[in-house]
């Protein structure tokens, strides 16, 4: 069943974007499912972890906590009884620390996983851009191609429309740069500070 995205104001059945957009739309959207319905059953509760603990509301909840700690071993001894944890409050400073490995750790969990989403999409992006330079060398060859065949238009050479009717060898742009880039390190690398 297509998942069209629908005009609004008409409240009618009448797509908005054209079919090759929601096509790719949906392939975006079809891509994130995969990757989430691929996710191991802890890495989705470490996801919902991390969610929670990058609200505001955790921030709101930890200081309260840290508020009531204190607070609590404050107003103990006034009361006559013994402080669980006096100034300056170590046992708070080794669950802090505790809960702050905690954190970085399901953090880095989480990045390491929407990571591999990133690396899909990237692959993605340069697979489509291989492809749409591929189209366009050809477009601007059957132009060429329409050129010098056509009666009413002038036949001339045109260099620089010949180059860009020859598809780009990945590996190639690749490797040059990569040499570039050596180049401009070598090159930084030479120069002595003022």
């Amino acid at each position: 069943m297509p998942n069209l995205i629908l005009d609004r104001e008409n409240k009618g059945a009448t797509p908005i974007l054209p079919a090759h957009i929601e096509d790719t739309v949906r392939a975006i959207a079809d891509l994130h499912h995969e990757h989430h319905r691929k996710a191991t059953p802890v890495q989705r509760t470490v996801a919902r972890m991390t969610s929670a603990v990058g609200r505001p509301r955790f921030v709101g909840v930890l200081t309260l906590a840290i508020l009531a700690w204190v607070g609590l071993n404050l107003v103990l001894p006034a009361l006559g009884h013994a402080s669980f944890d006096p100034p300056p409050f170590a046992y708070m400073q080794d669950v802090g620390g505790v809960l702050s490995l905690y954190v970085t750790s399901l953090i880095l969990i989480t990045q390491r996983h929407d990571e591999q989403l990133a690396e899909h999409r990237a692959q993605l992006t340069l697979e489509l851009a291989i492809v749409s330079e591929q189209k366009s060398a050809k477009i601007i060859a059957l132009l060429e191609e329409m050129r010098r065949d056509h009666p009413h238009l002038t036949d001339r050479v045109d260099d620089e429309a010949e180059a860009m009717a020859r598809p780009a060898n990945p590996q190639a742009v690749l490797d040059a740069i990569k040499d570039t880039h050596g180049d401009l390190l070598s090159t930084e690398g030479q120069i002595t500070p003022a």
